[in-house]
This record gives C-alpha cells, structure tokens and sequence, in this order.
C-alpha cells in the first residue's frame, strides 16, 4: 500500500475484509470462555450465587475506565510500520492471553476475581480499537459489512469456545468434576486453548492488514488541534448516538443476567445437579455451555442474512424484532422440561446477539465525525458498562431478598429488558442522516 493517502477509502475485496476481522474470532474466546465459565468457577470456589454479580464487576469497570481511554489514544496513534490500530491489537491479547493461561490455576475466590479484571482489561485494549478499524478501512458503503464480518467471526469464536469444556470432556475425555476450590480438567484445557487462538488469531490481523496513513502532516496536526480545543465538546453526542445508548442500557444488563446465570440454572433447575462435585451438575453445566455454542453457530449464520433484513426493513425495526427474539429466548429457558429444547432458546438469543454486534455501531457509525470514531465508539460503549456495573453492585441484593438465590428467574428477568430495549429502539431511534460537530 503507499504511504501517500489521498483521503478516499476505496472498496475492500470481502478477503481484506475477512483479514480485518479474523482477530475478532479470537478476541471472542476471552470473552466467550468467562462467560460459559466463570460463575461455574466462582461456585466451585466457594461463592454463593448472590456473591457472583459483584465477582463479575470486572468486565463492565474496566470497559468504562479502559475503553474511552483506549478510544482517545488510538485515534491520535500513528507509526509508519505499526499502524494506528494494531499496536493496541497486539498488547492486548498478549497479556490476555497470558491471564487465560493462570485462570484455570486459580485456588481462591480472590486470585480468580484478580485474573479476571487483568483478562477484562487487555481484552478491552486488543477489542475497542477493532470497532473504529471498521471505520477506519471501509467506505460507508461496505461498513455493514464490515460489522456483520465482525459478528460472524464473533460468532464462530463464541460457538467453539463455549463448547469446549464439552469437547473436552466427551472426545478427548477429560473429567469435568472437581472438589471444592479445584477446577475441573476439562475448564483448564478450555482456556489453555483459548489463550492460543487469542493470540494467534489477533496476530494474524496484525500481520495481515495495514492502515491509511493521514493524508498529510498538515492534515494530522489539524486534527489534533481540533482534538486540544474541543476537549469540552467531546460529550455532545449526536442526537441519535444518545438514543441508541439509551437501547444499549438496557440491552446489556440483560445479557450480563445470562452470563451470570445461565450455566449454573442450567446445572440446577433443568438437570436438578447439587454442585460443582456432582457428575449431574457437571454434566448440565456442561451441556449448557454447548448450547451456548449452539447460540454463536446461530449468530455466525444469522450474520449472512442479516444485511438483506436490514436494508429491506431499516436498520432500527431490525434490531428491534431481533431484540424481541433474543427476549423470547430468555423468557422460555424457564419454561424448558426436556434439555433439548434449550436449543430453540438460545436460537431467539443467537438472532439478538447478531443484530447487538453489528446493527447498533452501524446506526450509530453515520453520525460521527471522521477524526474522533474512536473517542465516540468509546463514549457509546460507557452505555453497555455502566448499567453492568449496577447490576454487578445491586443485583446480588435482588438476588438474594427478591429472587431467593434463583438463578432461572434471574435470566427470565434478562429477558425482560431486553423487551424494553426493544420498545425504545423503535420509538427513539431515528434513521435521518446526521453529523455530529
């Protein structure tokens, strides 16, 4: 590529896009494997299931204090062979790489929460930047696109890490019970694999892709400038940017429910296990991480029809109706009888993971200024972590005085918001083009 960049991005080639995106699917087991696995972790530790939300606080405080941060930095970033992206692409999945590697090893409730917040961290240096990339590369044109590759390899990622302590336990025939304070064979080889995808897949993005330089010297210093004297303006969202964190707010809180929850409901109320050293348990816990595979397959093949919906019925109404799909799958898991059905389930909540991964950031990419994508993408995403960090204070409260410790109604409750999330995005979002200043 030249090192001279006029200042208009040309069409990409859909293996250019594939390359852009590849890091995706590994960033995807970090986030995959805490999710299918770490309130079955913290249980075998020792905590109760009002204990778990504030375990989880991790993800959601490093995502407000790291993200927005990680944003500013990156869109002022330049170096000739480095790029702008890719630096932070590559920090942050050697060192999450690394903490995947120790989880498994943790022998105290307080070693595993400590791990999480350094996986939680550098899985949000190697992620945020990856949503400004999109902008980054593509003409408007492609940039659906470009985000729906992103959930497909989000999604191939989710259904291969979700699944594993399954493979593991039923091909390769590691056990999947363990004592108190021990995790299970099958959960180590799990994340032992995951900490290798993670990092070969975001090096090959980084090794595989390069980036527009600025279209000049003068150029880049303007930006700058205008970055030093509008500091102040920075939180003047655009009209449209507001009321898609407003769906987001919403939207998150229920899927951070599930991620709390939905393993061990699975282990408790469906297959009726006692705890982490009963071979029932083991087994639900295990067979609700394959259905939670089941979810990301769904997402993977939901992406390749999804660009089609979108531009036959609007982005908005799309994301609304999947929403409610996603609601409809959260709701039934408590009405579930027969294991197996727990798969239709997680097909309504594939179909909302797909449109939460792509349709938000491709409505909200439109409206914002060229030289501050990442410092926005940034700010948008303070809206998915700062409703997780009151349910990570406030929901073990709930949890133990109005839902009793019951886990399924925790995730049936998820469903709930989503449903409201859904309702504000057809009623607030509006599609008209805008520019913010």
């Amino acid at each position: 590529m030249s090192t001279v960049f006029t200042g208009k991005k040309p069409k990409l080639p859909i293996s250019e896009i594939v390359n852009m995106s590849v890091g995706f699917f590994g960033i995807q087991f970090g986030w995959d494997l805490q999710r299918a696995n770490m309130g079955r972790i913290y249980e075998g530790l020792g905590a109760n299931p009002d204990d778990v939300p504030l375990l989880f606080l991790a993800a959601p405080l490093t995502g407000l204090l790291v993200q927005p941060v990680i944003g500013y930095l990156s869109d002022r970033t330049w170096h000739p062979t480095f790029g702008r992206r890719r630096p932070y692409f590559f920090i942050g999945a050697l060192l999450s790489s690394i903490a995947l590697i120790f989880m498994p090893h943790s022998g105290t409730l307080f070693m595993a929460a400590g791990l999480l917040w350094v996986l939680d961290v550098f899985g949000n240096v190697a992620m945020e930047p990856f949503r400004a990339f999109v902008a980054d590369k593509l003409p408007d044109s492609q940039v659906n696109r470009g985000f729906i590759m992103q959930s497909l390899m989000i999604g191939l990622g989710g259904s291969i890490a979700s699944s594993l302590p399954w493979v593991f336990t039923n091909i390769f025939h590691s056990t999947n019970t363990a004592a108190k304070g021990i995790i299970a064979d099958n959960v180590k080889w799990s994340f032992y694999t995951g900490a290798f995808f993670f990092l070969a897949s975001v090096l090959y993005t980084v090794f595989t892709t390069k980036e527009y330089p600025p279209t000049s010297a003068s150029d880049a210093k303007k930006n700058e400038a205008i970055d030093d004297t509008s500091k102040e303006k920075i939180f003047l969202m655009p009209k449209r940017m507001w009321a898609l964190s407003t769906v987001q707010f919403f939207t998150w809180p229920g899927l951070f429910l599930m991620w709390f929850f939905y393993t061990t409901a699975v282990a408790v109320n469906v297959y009726h296990g006692v705890d982490n050293n009963d071979p029932v348990y083991a087994k639900g816990a295990d067979f609700a991480g394959l259905t939670l595979a089941f979810y990301n397959i769904v997402t993977f093949v939901f992406a390749f029809f999804l660009p089609a919906i979108a531009d036959k019925l609007g982005r908005k109404l799309t994301h609304s109706l999947c929403l409610l799909c996603g609601a409809f799958g959260l709701i039934s898991v408590g009405w579930v009888q027969d294991p197996k059905m727990l798969y239709l389930s997680m097909a309504g909540v594939g179909i909302a993971w797909t449109s939460i991964l792509s349709m938000p950031y491709a409505m909200l990419s439109g409206c914002l200024p060229k030289n501050k994508v990442g410092i926005y993408m940034g700010i948008f995403n303070l809206f998915i972590v700062m409703p997780e960090i009151i349910a990570s204070l406030g929901f073990g409260s709930i949890m133990k005085n109005v839902l009793h410790n019951d886990r399924m109604f925790a995730v049936q409750l998820g469903g709930g918001l989503f449903i409201i999330a859904a309702i504000l995005c057809y009623v607030l979002v509006n599609e008209k083009k805008e520019i913010a200043a």
